[in-house]
């Protein structure tokens, strides 16, 4: 598992290694012993999401979960390809509204690793495009929050406007939310990673 740091502190990629042949190939996309051994140690995952946007440029995002339900995700993608988001609100971080993006598709292989206290958001480069994600925590509705997509300044590389739910077309902009989550200095793997 190659393991990659980003812009921002916290947000990692992850990059399995794939074994093929004329057949295919085999991927293992998570072992914790794996990361353990690479001296990462991620919370522990509770829960599996599978999404698929029919559309080029459905755009997710971006969404939170407040605690005490706060969510990490590892995100991939299993079919197409997404540019994939990551956005720093914790109160106090250096690196709070900054943002991170990396495109996943089913070719590169590619995870994002997105902790608790960041957004999270994607538009879809593909029809039919999959994105899977690991969960560190339970979905809780009463904690479900987004901002606005178009309120930090992220390329999202689109020039059209994107497709979006109702609930993403009504979120506040970052100037007007008042985040739940503190930073409480850098995550304890970032020293290994």
């Amino acid at each position: 598992m190659q393991i990659e740091k980003t812009t921002l502190p916290g947000v990692l990629v992850l990059v399995p290694k794939r074994h093929g042949d004329a057949r295919g190939f085999f991927s293992e996309s998570w072992n914790r012993k794996t990361l353990l051994d690479a001296g990462l140690d991620l919370p522990e995952f509770v829960q599996d999401n599978h999404s698929v946007s029919a559309s080029v440029g459905t755009l997710r995002g971006l969404h939170f979960q407040s605690p005490p339900h706060a969510q990490g995700k590892l995100v991939r993608c299993g079919r197409g390809r997404l540019f994939d988001v990551a956005v720093d609100i914790r109160k106090g971080s250096p690196t709070y509204g900054q943002w991170v993006g990396e495109e996943l598709s089913f070719e590169n292989g590619r995870q994002l690793w997105i902790p608790a206290g960041f957004l999270h958001g994607f538009v879809t480069r593909e029809a039919d495009t999959e994105i899977c994600y690991k969960c560190t925590d339970h979905y809780a509705p009463d904690c479900d929050g987004a901002v606005a997509w178009n309120s930090i300044g992220i390329d999202w590389g689109m020039t059209d406007q994107p497709l979006l739910s109702a609930k993403d077309s009504i979120a506040p902009a970052l100037a007007d939310f008042d985040s739940p989550f503190v930073y409480e200095g850098p995550f304890a793997y970032e020293a290994r990673a």
